[in-house]
C-alpha cells in the first residue's frame, strides 16, 4: 500500500497487464462512500494501485465534460500536466511528491461527481475488452501522453465550452490504458485531433475579430 504521507510515492507501472478486480465506476463509487470527509490523492493512488496512471487522468479529466464552477478546469487540469508528462517520459512507476498525495476533494463534492460520472462510464465499461494492443504498445503510450500533455494545457485556456473536447479526448485515452482497449485509444486520437481543429478555428475567428476591431478604431481615429 502507497503511504500519502511519504515523501513520494509510487505505483505498478501504466502497462501492467494484470486484470483489474473491478471497473473504475466500481471504484469510484466505493472512494464515494467512504466515511472520511475528504478524499485524497493518496487514497485514491493507494485504491488504484497499478492503475493509477489511467485512472488518476481519468479522475481528473471526466469532470471538465461536466457543469462547473468556474476556475475548476484550471484546477482539475494542474495535476493532468504532472501525469501526462510522466506518462510522455515513460516513466516505468508514477511518482507524486508529498504535497501533492495530501490535496483532497471534500468527500461531498467527489460523491456528486461520482453520481454523475459513473452512469456514464458504466455504460462505456460494457463495451470497453482488450484489444488492438499495438496501440497500446509503451512507445505508443508515450505517444499518448505527450498529446495528453498538449491537452491538458488547452483546459487552462479560458474557452467556453472550449474543456469539453479535451477532456473527452484524455478520458477516451485514460479508458484505453485502464482496460487495455486499443480502439478507445483511436477514440481518443480522434477525439484529440478534433479539438485542435476546434482550438484553431477558435483562435482563427478571435484574431480576425481583434484586427477587425483594430481597423475600424484606426479609422475612426484617422
Amino acid at each position: 500500500m502507497l503511504d500519502p504521507s511519504s515523501s513520494l510515492s509510487t505505483v505498478v507501472s501504466p502497462d501492467d497487464d494484470v486484470e483489474p478486480r473491478q471497473r473504475f465506476s466500481e471504484v469510484l463509487s466505493n472512494l464515494a462512500r467512504q466515511p472520511s470527509p475528504v478524499i485524497s490523492i493518496g487514497n485514491v493512488l493507494n485504491v488504484f494501485g497499478g492503475r493509477a496512471f489511467g485512472a488518476l487522468m481519468l479522475l481528473f479529466a471526466a469532470p471538465n465534460m461536466l457543469p462547473l464552477p468556474p476556475g475548476m478546469s484550471a484546477v482539475l487540469g494542474a495535476p493532468l500536466l504532472f501525469l501526462t508528462a510522466q506518462l510522455m517520459l515513460g516513466r516505468p512507476t508514477l511518482w507524486m511528491p508529498r504535497f501533492v498525495c495530501e490535496r483532497s476533494i471534500p468527500r461531498s463534492f467527489f460523491a456528486l461527481l461520482a453520481a454523475r460520472l459513473s452512469p456514464i462510464l458504466r455504460r462505456a465499461e460494457r463495451l470497453l475488452r482488450p484489444r488492438m494492443g499495438l496501440l497500446l504498445h509503451p512507445l505508443s503510450e508515450r505517444i499518448v501522453g505527450a498529446a495528453c500533455l498538449v491537452l491538458a494545457a488547452i483546459l487552462f485556456l479560458p474557452i467556453p465550452f472550449g474543456n469539453i473536447p479535451p477532456a473527452f479526448a484524455i478520458s477516451a485515452f485514460a479508458l484505453g490504458i485502464l482496460e487495455r482497449d486499443g480502439l478507445a485509444m483511436l477514440i481518443g486520437w480522434l477525439a484529440a485531433i478534433g479539438s485542435l481543429l476546434i482550438l484553431a478555428a477558435i483562435s482563427s475567428a478571435i484574431i480576425a475579430g481583434i484586427k477587425a476591431f483594430l481597423d475600424q478604431l484606426w479609422i475612426i481615429m484617422g
